[in-house]
C-alpha cells in the first residue's frame, strides 16, 4: 500500500486549494454524525449496481488496510454499508467507506467510531447477487475516483489527489505554508 503519511495531516480545504474543484466531492457525501475523523488513505474503488452490495463485501476483504474504500452505489433506495459491513471493514483495517450511496444502522456504525462519509440513512440492505470487477474506475461524489488515488475526508468534505499528482500535490501545498 502507498504510503499516505504526508496526507494525514492535510484538511481538505488546504487541498481544494491546490487541486481546485475537480477533486472536491458533492456536498451530499458527507459524514452522517458530526466529528467524524479526518482520514487519509489510498483508494479501493468498488461499483456496486442498484440494490445491491455484494462487491463492497468483497471489497472489504480485498482492500488492505489503511484503504478508503470508495463505491459508486447504484442508487440511494437500499443501504449498501451497515453495522456488519462496517464492523468488518474496521476489523480489517479499512481507515473509511466513502460511498455515493445511503448507509444503514447508523447508531451502531456511530457507536463503533468506524468513518462513513455517505448521502444518508435508510434502514432497507441491498442483496447479495451481482458480480462486479474491483478496483475500476468509479464515479462517487460527482467526480471520478481511479484505484489508488489519495483519498483525505472530513467534517469539511472529501478530496480525492489524483495518485499521477501526488508528488505535485504536496510541493504545492509546501510552497503554500
Amino acid at each position: 500500500m502507498d504510503d499516505v503519511t504526508e496526507f494525514r495531516d492535510l484538511s481538505p480545504t488546504t487541498l481544494a486549494d491546490v487541486l481546485g474543484r475537480g477533486q472536491v466531492m458533492d456536498i451530499g457525501v458527507r459524514p452522517p454524525w458530526p466529528a467524524n475523523p479526518r482520514v487519509a488513505g489510498p483508494a479501493f474503488t468498488v461499483r456496486c449496481p442498484p440494490g445491491d452490495n455484494l462487491m463492497l463485501h468483497a471489497a472489504i476483504h480485498r482492500a488492505e488496510p489503511g484503504s478508503v474504500i470508495v463505491v459508486e452505489a447504484g442508487d440511494v433506495d437500499y443501504a449498501p454499508a451497515g453495522g456488519n459491513v462496517c464492523a468488518v471493514a474496521q476489523r480489517r483495517g479499512i481507515a473509511a467507506i466513502v460511498t455515493d450511496g445511503v448507509i444503514r444502522d447508523l447508531a451502531e456504525v456511530r457507536a463503533m467510531g468506524f468513518p462513513v462519509f455517505a448521502r444518508g440513512v435508510i434502514p432497507i440492505p441491498g442483496t447479495k447477487k451481482a458480480v462486479e470487477p474491483l478496483n475500476r474506475q468509479v464515479r462517487c461524489g460527482g467526480m471520478q475516483v481511479d484505484v489508488g488515488d489519495i483519498v483525505v475526508a472530513d467534517e469539511e468534505g472529501i478530496v480525492v489527489t489524483p495518485h499521477a499528482r501526488r508528488a505535485q500535490v504536496l510541493h504545492r501545498v509546501a510552497l503554500r505554508q
